[in-house]
């Protein structure tokens, strides 16, 4: 089974995504549904996909279990509750039998604490996803790697995916400090890496593939065969090129690798990360 690990839908509200307000954020302003991405799936050979939270309330939850109950290639949903909460253990509670409940995530990019992560109140929240045999998604900047490290220590049993290769700054060129904490973090095994959302952290219109290539070979030696995973980052990705010029960068990318290891790269391991069905 071949999988697109990350993707989002929406049904565009200008006061629900206030975020896209900016002319520069103008073609995400229309809705982006289960069958749009279907067509990209299918021209890609990919049998299905996990779809991933934007919004942070549980509305989007429910809505999203709903699509994958209509959609039978909406594989596994990443969703969100507040983890902050102490009520976070019975939202989870609203889920956590859906069989395409798979995961928590939170947009801690967009906190103002480098060192968010380890809030007691937030990871009292994370201890109540671990219980129930979820995934987390860790959303961030390079900024707050050093703190994604302790807290993949506080969770060492739980499984872990950050994504976006924790959004390296490709536009500019730089990759230290972010290649020393992102290998750090990589010597925690129960942590996983999305190869997704590179192509808007490059400069959107004139991005070449090689620039991509430092990034990829850090993370392609720092997390190994076993614990990479593709992800498209749709609609996002068509901020910068669109699904067929950034599906590109990977798997062409990924062609100097073993079979077993593409394999790996663009299903299994996500099978594995997030216990869908084989």
């Amino acid at each position: 089974m071949r999988i697109d690990a990350h993707q989002h839908c929406w049904q565009y509200d200008p006061e629900e995504y206030a975020w896209m307000g900016d002319d520069k954020w103008s073609i995400l302003r229309e809705d982006h549904m289960p069958p749009d991405l279907h067509q990209h799936l299918q021209r890609h050979e990919l049998d299905g996909a996990i779809m991933v939270q934007v919004r942070q309330n549980l509305d989007e939850t429910r809505w999203m279990l709903e699509l994958a109950d209509q959609y039978p290639y909406i594989l596994g949903v990443v969703g969100w509750v507040d983890l902050r909460s102490p009520e976070a253990g019975a939202q989870l509670d609203e889920f956590k039998d859906h069989p395409k409940f798979r995961g928590v995530r939170h947009v801690v990019q967009d906190e103002e604490e480098n060192y968010f992560l380890l809030r007691d109140d937030f990871c009292r929240g994370v201890k109540e996803v671990s219980e129930r045999g979820l995934t987390y998604d860790i959303l961030i900047y390079p900024k707050q790697l050093d703190a994604a490290i302790q807290f993949a220590d506080r969770f060492p049993e739980m499984p872990l995916v950050l994504d976006h290769l924790a959004k390296p700054y490709i536009k500019k060129g730089e990759i230290e400090p972010w290649r020393r904490q992102f290998e750090a973090l990589a010597e925690r095994p129960n942590v996983a890496c999305k190869i997704s959302g590179m192509v808007t952290e490059a400069d959107w219109e004139e991005w070449k593939k090689d620039d991509f290539h430092p990034y990829l070979d850090v993370a392609f030696e720092a997390f190994g065969e076993d614990r990479l995973i593709y992800g498209s980052d749709w609609p996002m990705c068509e901020l910068a090129g669109g699904y067929m010029k950034m599906a590109a960068v990977t798997t062409d990318y990924a062609a100097r690798v073993s079979g077993e290891a593409r394999e790996k790269l663009f299903g299994r391991n996500a099978i594995r990360w997030y216990g869908l069905p084989r």
